[in-house]
């Protein structure tokens, strides 16, 4: 089978506006949530998040294409610059028909939907802007990419709540191992910090109104996050004859369903991705040296994903580490995956392990390390990344040296 590696890399969210930010944050282990700035605001009852703040649309797209953009798409297209040109990649020709863009996003347009909404039912206008469907729907990020840079093979959105952006890198993955593609454009956004977007998960009471605590016994939810990070995929003796720097190989990829409960989550579909993953990267539970959580802070997550970690690892677990980086960039929903990925590559290039930020108390239920509040300097040479949604649906990605 055709390797896969990770030329390049780029994000913006709360923690920062590129990579490097971002990873310095994350070794740092600075919060970037806080209280939230948008319309409205005050009719919530949830008023933090992990926003990007002082954003401005217009220092880096005109008025035309703010037009066409909605704020999730705006991210991915940042995100996409900052890798593309880490790659040092141009598109034409056959490469241009060799190479794709896989996306994951939940919520789309819903800063688009938020404004409209308010329009046609607060404001009592009759009419909205023409370009309305083109800029919330799902796939308009993805459709940006392939036309700002000229990519004309496979080209699709995945849309499976927090697991999308996991989802989406897993199917980049496989199309370059397959041989369909050389190139792939992968990661996910999201822009769900809004009036409507808020008002909607507060009625599923499971986020918290202070801080995210992913592990604690006293944690009390979930904190969102906005944002996005994209990569590119590449197959290795590609990345090698034009002689790019690899950042890591992907190496494994495996999804489940529980087909158990529209919320709630399940050991056992979880336990199954992990292996799954591990061994189509053909990994025992002792290579593996860190594992980037799903971890979002909610009793329910944390102690079914450390009791799925303990039945996939045996008795490695207890030499694992785990940590969520949720606590710091907050849950980016669709886009969430594609930021930890992040953490991930720099466990295996710079040997820092990020942590799990606010940890108070120990749970006998999520007795697993952690790395808790402080970043570890600890070399590992593979990892795993969780990502676990709504609906039971289940994805874990497998990344190592090269």
């Amino acid at each position: 089978m055709r390797r896969i590696v990770i030329t390049g890399q780029g994000t913006i969210n709360a923690l920062g506006r590129d990579v490097p930010e971002t990873l310095e944050a994350m070794r740092e282990g600075r919060s970037g949530i806080g209280d939230l700035e948008f319309q409205d605001v005050e009719r919530l009852s949830i008023r933090i998040g992990a926003q990007i703040k002082g954003y401005e649309p217009e220092a880096s797209f005109n008025r035309q294409q703010i037009a066409l953009y909605d704020r999730f798409t705006q991210f991915t297209l940042l995100a996409a610059r900052e890798a593309i040109g880490q790659a040092g990649l141009g598109f034409s020709g056959e490469l241009a028909t060799r190479s794709g863009v896989v996306l994951g996003t939940s919520g789309g347009g819903m800063n688009t939907l938020d404004e409209n909404y308010r329009t046609v039912y607060e404001d009592g206008k009759n009419r909205v802007h023409p370009f309305v469907v083109p800029k919330l729907m799902n796939n308009a990020a993805a459709s940006h990419v392939s036309m700002e840079w000229n990519l004309k093979g496979p080209s699709f959105t995945v849309a499976t709540a927090c697991a999308s952006s996991n989802h989406a890198m897993g199917q980049a993955m496989q199309m370059i191992r397959s041989g369909m593609a050389d190139v792939m454009i992968t990661g996910g956004s999201e822009a769900m910090l809004c009036f409507g977007g808020i008002k909607a998960w507060e009625g599923l009471r499971v986020m918290s109104k202070d801080a995210c605590r992913p592990f604690s016994a006293n944690r009390n939810g979930m904190v969102q996050g906005e944002g996005a990070a994209v990569f590119v995929f590449e197959d290795y003796e590609h990345a090698r004859a034009r002689g790019a720097e690899i950042l890591a190989e992907v190496v494994g990829f495996s999804m489940t369903s529980d087909a158990a409960d529209i919320v709630m989550p399940s050991k056992q579909g979880a336990s199954r991705a992990i292996v799954g993953a591990m061994r189509d990267a053909g990994l025992n539970p002792e290579d593996v040296g860190y594992v980037n959580a799903h971890g979002t802070g909610t009793t329910a997550n944390d102690k079914t994903e450390c009791a799925a970690v303990a039945d996939a690892f045996g008795h490695h677990a207890d030499d694992l580490m785990i940590s969520s980086t949720k606590s710091m960039h907050g849950h980016l929903i669709g886009g969430t995956g594609a930021v930890e990925l992040l953490a991930c590559i720099m466990a295996l290039r710079e040997g820092v392990i990020a942590p799990t930020i606010g940890y108070e108390e120990p749970d006998p239920e999520c007795a697993l390390d952690v790395v808790p509040n402080v970043a570890r300097d600890v070399r590992v040479n593979a990892v795993l990344s969780n990502a676990f949604a709504f609906g039971g649906l289940n994805a874990v990605l497998a990344l190592r040296t090269i």
